[in-house]
């Protein structure tokens, strides 16, 4: 690589504040479990370190990372998708603001906006941003502080334009906040095609092994850095040393997962697509989706990620008694692990927006597609459709 070629992404992936440690040349940077620094005299902190919920070295290693391959200006972590969510409303939004956010939007997202802004006088819209006209006569009609969108969605997996969007949200002088979680940054990068904070919960495919909890916000420019770092110092609820490094670990390995999370879930999409009992597959990258060109053209050529839904045939009870059946898909919440996991999104984790025009069908079972051998989770899949 010469000095001017930008690193390609898992270059950056594995480099970006990776640096060898300085005093003992370990490639893996140390883990600074530290809560406090020692300060050479009143005010002086060695290399801006004062108290480690405003800055710890691990935390800004992974920030560094985070920026690096969602190609952002600046990056900061916390302890949980929704803490990050959090944090970015309460640093851009007032009572009597608006947030326009698509209907198909995650049930915890929608349950912060709804519940918790909402007794703050933050006004909220749901529609269907898949819809460029309808997404253009909302923003239009409430003049929206932010626009949050999902896409691919959860759990219906809908793809939104969103270079499209955001170009209805900058003439509207809207904010763009992409939420990244589903697609991650290897597969599809909002800031370059028009965002301007990307969101992501790295509990899931950033993390990659079910065994962390956090969220990030990345910035597109210097616009808002002050105040959401602010908020994150303020309000606290930034990832622990440890969470950061686990995190940085998994984001090593994103590029190679992810290819394999793709090619599982699109081999099973068109094998499920058939099968007598399943009403609907629910998955980008079939050429019958309805977002399928939106989503070929924003996402990775080819590859368009591992999560997918299913729609089968006998309704409430057939969908639980699918879940309930399989051995090799895991019945649990979250996704984008390793492992396969299997969910029921209207009594599980989308079980908030019940009554609401967020509702999800009764019949609709979330797959998180792993990294398994695909032959095996067919054959989990089949026999568990076998007992409906």
């Amino acid at each position: 690589m010469t000095e001017n070629t930008t690193p390609s992404f898992s270059t950056k992936a594995i480099h970006a504040g990776q640096e060898p440690d300085a005093r003992t040349g370990a490639v893996i940077p140390p883990l600074h479990m530290s809560s406090t620094y020692k300060q050479d005299g009143v005010g002086g902190f060695r290399s801006g370190y004062e108290y480690s919920r405003s800055a710890n070295p691990t935390r800004d290693a992974l920030q560094a990372q985070l920026a690096a391959i969602e190609g952002g200006a600046h990056a900061f972590s916390f302890a949980s998708g929704l803490a990050a969510e959090d944090a970015l409303l309460r640093a851009l939004t007032a009572p009597g603001d608006t947030i326009l956010l698509g209907n198909d939007a995650y049930g915890g997202t929608f349950r912060l906006i709804n519940a918790v802004f909402g007794q703050w006088g933050v006004k909220h819209f749901a529609v269907d941003l898949t819809d460029t006209s309808t997404a253009a006569d909302a923003i239009a009609a409430h003049r929206p502080k932010v626009v949050w969108v999902e896409t691919p969605t959860n759990p219906l997996l809908n793809v939104v334009d969103i270079r499209e969007t955001a170009r209805l949200a900058r003439e509207a002088g809207a904010i763009l906040v992409v939420d990244n979680t589903f697609a991650t940054p290897y597969l599809q990068n909002p800031i370059s095609q028009g965002a301007d904070i990307v969101v992501h919960s790295v509990t899931k495919y950033l993390g990659g092994h079910s065994d962390v909890v956090g969220g990030a916000l990345i910035l597109a420019d210097d616009t808002h850095a002050e105040a959401i770092g602010y908020m994150q110092n303020a309000a606290g609820a930034v990832s622990s040393p440890f969470d950061a490094w686990l995190t940085m670990r998994g984001i090593k390995t994103l590029a190679v997962r992810v290819k394999q999370h793709s090619e599982n879930a699109a081999a099973l999409a068109a094998a499920l697509t058939d099968h007598p009992k399943v009403e609907t597959v629910l998955y980008p990258g079939l050429e019958s989706h309805p977002g399928h060109a939106v989503a070929a053209r924003q996402m990775r050529e080819g590859m368009f990620g591992g999560m997918m839904s299913i729609q089968v045939a006998g309704g409430r009870e057939a969908a639980r008694t699918l879940v309930d059946s399989t051995k090799v898909f895991t019945l649990a919440e979250s996704l984008g692990g390793i492992e396969s996991l299997i969910e029921y999104p209207y009594d599980m984790t989308h079980a908030s927006v019940q009554g609401t025009d967020l509702e999800v069908p009764a019949n609709l079972v979330r797959l998180s597609v792993g990294i398994e051998d695909v032959e095996d989770l067919l054959a989990d899949l089949t026999q568990a459709l076998d007992r409906i």
